[in-house]
């Protein structure tokens, strides 16, 4: 295809070129979408959660690229099964870019199963199966052969072939996540204790990712994921580190990072009249890509997480190291963000 003559048009191209290399959509506060991390988190961290992610980028150099999910969850028969349990989920995302309004819309329903490897600890596999569809507006775009004597003219023929407006593909994916979980109080009080390790692959089937030929297909993208949350009770204070790599064709992503939690209020012991509460700060690194100042707040049934991606890569000198808000926004149908966990027979009940 040719080139487009606006200048623009050419920044969203070389924007949508990095995009392209690292092919899948991705949030930067990726523990709070944690199904397009691996379908094996379904259900491993909470009975019930529902997950809303909004993400704008780019908007300093050109038209905003916006990516937006949601993700729900809900545990089967957690309560009545002492040793094994699965769990349900839906997860959708999807973005749009451009003034060619590149856009791609991917709802998925994935299932988990849970059996007890210890009293503080689970293992758990998790398969998603749904659709990818992808769609493309050209008639905005401006093109070299349109451009007569310097002068624009929308009725000249571009001299382009117009790509398809949409492709439909089926896509699967899976994984296998170690979830432990151990307190000798609460989850929010400063002495608690949790993990989750796992492995995932996404696109098993090749999906089609070409509005010109059928050929031209998504890679299979292999995830490893880390993350620890353990709690100082000297210092009153819970350390949260995190490490995510993907591999994804000839591209790779690695992101690090460390965030601080401070325990504000920990649940009441026997009354719950008191709301569990903690406020968390710190920051993620994107390895060549960006720094992301990162603040989570949780209380009782709710969370909102703030980040913006300074961005750092071949970028910079147009976006200034202005890379992207995203908010994330989580709600728990049971209050249990301070439930009891590691003590009982039973799966842990935090929420």
């Amino acid at each position: 295809m040719k080139r487009t003559i606006k200048t623009g048009a050419l920044i969203v191209i070389l924007i949508a070129a990095t995009a392209i290399k690292a092919q899948d959509i991705h949030f930067s506060q990726y523990s709070e979408a944690p199904v397009n991390v691996n379908p094996a988190l379904i259900g491993s961290s909470y009975d019930t959660r529902a997950i809303m992610n909004y993400r704008s980028q780019w908007g300093s150099v050109a038209k905003a690229y916006t990516s937006y999910g949601l993700t729900v969850e809900k545990t089967l028969n957690r309560q009545k099964l002492k040793k094994n349990f699965m769990a349900i989920g839906f997860n959708m995302f999807g973005d749009k870019a451009g003034d060619a309004k590149l856009g791609t819309l991917s709802p998925n329903l994935g299932l988990s199963f849970h059996t007890r490897a210890s009293k503080s600890s689970w293992l758990s596999g998790g398969l998603q199966a749904g659709f990818v569809y992808r769609t493309i507006d050209v008639s905005t775009l401006k093109w070299d052969n349109q451009f007569i004597d310097y002068t624009y003219n929308p009725n000249a023929p571009s001299g382009e072939v117009t790509p398809r407006s949409g492709i439909v593909s089926f896509d699967a994916g899976g994984g296998v996540n170690y979830h432990y979980a151990k307190s000798e109080r609460y989850i929010s009080a400063k002495d608690g204790a949790k993990a989750d390790i796992g492995f995932a692959a996404y696109h098993f089937n090749i999906p089609k990712n070409s509005f010109f030929t059928s050929s031209e297909r998504l890679y299979t993208k292999y995830v490893f994921h880390a993350n620890v949350d353990y709690g100082l009770k000297s210092a009153g204070i819970a350390l949260v580190p995190s490490l995510l790599y993907m591999k994804q064709g000839p591209s790779t992503e690695i992101t690090i990072g460390m965030l601080f939690k401070y325990i504000i209020q920990d649940q009441s012991t026997f009354t719950n009249i008191k709301d569990a509460s903690s406020f968390a700060f710190g920051a993620y690194y994107r390895l060549r890509d960006a720094i992301i100042p990162t603040i989570l707040y949780q209380k009782s049934k709710f969370a909102v997480g703030i980040s913006y991606d300074l961005n750092l890569s071949q970028l910079t000198a147009a976006s200034k190291m202005k890379g992207g808000l995203e908010i994330a926004l989580r709600y728990n149908t049971s209050a249990g963000y301070g439930r009891a966990l590691g003590t009982s027979v039973n799966r842990p009940t935090y929420k």
